[in-house]
């Protein structure tokens, strides 16, 4: 406890922390107080009316059946994009880290796609999937004589998201995974092989529970990717449709968001639903946090 460092002047750490709590300040806080003042009116900034009504745009969001219906969609959305994205980047991993020749060109090669931009990404999918000229439809309708409409069918639409999101961003599971394998002590396995564990055993016993750390850390990650850093591939791969029962199958929670308060201007209920984002993302980080506490970072 004596090797502890300890600010003599209390002021000198209020004074360290400054900067960052004025950056703070601006941009995260001052914004949110905005936004959570601005939830409790109905405003239309192209109309310039603004009236205040409380928590009547939460209870209307909390009543609507196609809120409910972006819910579940970006739910099922988050899970699929976390669970696939992990499991090919493991794989992936375990592939490049086998002692072969060109290991570290594949490497590059597979963190491509996570140093394009969405908008990037975004276009590359859009060209490659239109059901008229994409590149995908001319080899699918010269093997099979077959077409599908990606982008106007619903489920394959919401497919094509998916894996647009996890393509983009396998890169970076990738490279986290790679630096997870190649810290694990190899005399570990090599006494799992001696003992006469197979491949799968020495996976499932040795390797998968020394990953878990870096498994738990990208969970997050990779939810908090598929919850706000996928909204260029939606809007520019399906523009948040094509309709399903009462909202577009690809209408995100983040992209009903931008709906409601740019393309319909309904600037309040556009706050009050990033309110309610703000609340899940804060329940998310909590869980986080606690669940975290048992994960051991160490060697």
């Amino acid at each position: 406890m004596d090797n502890l460092a300890v600010f003599k002047n209390r002021w000198l750490a209020f004074l360290l922390l400054l900067p960052t709590l004025l950056v703070l300040g601006v941009f995260l806080y001052y914004p949110a107080l905005q936004t959570l003042g601005l939830s409790l009116f109905r405003a239309n900034f192209i109309f310039l009316t603004k009236t205040f009504v409380g928590l009547a745009q939460f209870r209307q969001l909390l009543t609507d059946s196609a809120y409910y219906q972006s819910l579940l969609q970006t739910v099922v959305f988050c899970s699929l994009v976390v669970a696939l994205g992990l499991i090919l980047g493991l794989g992936l991993a375990i592939l490049v880290n086998q002692p072969i020749r060109g290991a570290a060109i594949y490497r590059s090669l597979l963190l491509y796609p996570y140093a394009l931009s969405p908008a990037i990404a975004g276009t590359l999918w859009l060209f490659m999937f239109n059901p008229e000229v994409g590149l995908v439809n001319q080899i699918l309708r010269s093997l099979f004589g077959i077409a599908p409409r990606w982008l106007d069918t619903p489920v394959l639409a919401f497919a094509l998201v998916v894996f647009a999101a996890v393509w983009k961003n396998i890169g970076y599971n990738l490279a986290f995974y790679v630096a997870a394998l190649q810290n694990i002590p190899g005399e570990l396995l090599e006494a799992a092989a001696l003992d006469g564990a197979t491949p799968w055993q020495r996976f499932r016993h040795v390797t998968l529970p020394l990953l878990s750390p870096i498994t738990f850390f990208l969970v997050f990650v990779n939810l908090t990717y598929s919850i706000f850093d996928t909204f260029s591939l939606v809007d520019i791969l399906t523009g948040g449709g094509p309709t399903l029962d009462k909202t577009g199958i690809t209408t995100f929670l983040i992209y009903r968001v931008y709906l409601d308060g740019f393309v319909n201007f309904q600037t309040g209920f556009a706050a009050a639903q990033a309110i309610l984002m703000l609340i899940m993302v804060g329940a998310i980080t909590v869980l986080q946090f606690r669940l975290g506490r048992g994960i051991n970072y160490g060697a």
